[in-house]
């Protein structure tokens, strides 16, 4: 009988032990992610845009080389969900209302962004985001929120394949960068957006890694087989 207490006892023991260092763990792996990667999302936004990124940073934070970021959604209006171009419905994690510290923040755009650019909030969010984040991107059009906040005052930087000419005349002191996929300088990125959001993702991913380790990326969801894909 003693004998059967005592086994008990020590059972009782070692499952509290383990139940103790699991819970120890799930705090841990709760606070990890202490740096937050932001993308700016609104209705009508090209889905590759916000997709691209969400992938690339989405596998890189699973390994331990980067588990310190996530990537959170932000909607640009105080309704979190909102409906691409291309018909897919998103429902964001965060709104540009909410009081979010973040360490990068990337913009997207949409066919059309008159009412973005000109939608006084968001540039308020994206010029206060820009004191705080190491980096900023914005992929196609985005560019133009980025330009009307000034932050690409001074900087080389792209747009979509064609919008050249207008982002230079409505900035002109954004030195604008022609027939370039991806623009990087003084700690923002641009690019064409569409396809070429995960060129610059992984640019970024470098950036805030190595190089290795974005090739490592690259390399898991297999987009260095684009390159010999045609």
């Amino acid at each position: 009988m003693k004998y059967a207490l005592s086994k008990h006892s020590l059972r009782s023991t070692l499952t509290g032990l383990i139940m103790t260092f699991c819970l120890m763990l799930t705090g841990m792996n709760a606070h990890a992610a202490d740096s937050k990667i932001g993308i700016i999302v609104f209705d009508g936004v090209l889905t590759s845009d916000v997709t691209a990124p969400i992938e690339v940073f989405g596998a890189a934070s699973k390994k331990a080389w980067f588990s310190d970021y996530e990537v959170v959604v932000i909607s640009a209006t105080k309704n979190k969900t909102i409906t691409s171009e291309e018909g897919l419905t998103i429902v964001a994690d965060s709104t540009i209302y909410d009081n979010l510290k973040l360490d990068v923040l990337i913009v997207a755009s949409s066919y059309s962004m008159d009412q973005w650019v000109e939608n006084k909030d968001l540039i308020s969010y994206i010029k206060n985001q820009r004191k705080k984040a190491s980096w900023m991107a914005s992929n196609c059009s985005g560019a133009m929120l980025l330009g009307e906040a000034g932050v690409l005052n001074g900087k080389k930087a792209t747009t979509w394949a064609g919008g050249e000419k207008g982002l230079a005349k409505a900035y002109p002191a954004i030195k604008v960068q022609y027939n370039q996929n991806v623009v990087v300088d003084d700690g923002v990125i641009t690019s064409n957006g569409g396809p070429v959001s995960y060129q610059s993702s992984f640019e970024l991913l470098a950036k805030l890694s190595s190089d290795k380790f974005a090739q490592e990326i690259s390399e898991l969801i297999q987009f260095n087989r684009l390159a010999t894909a045609f």
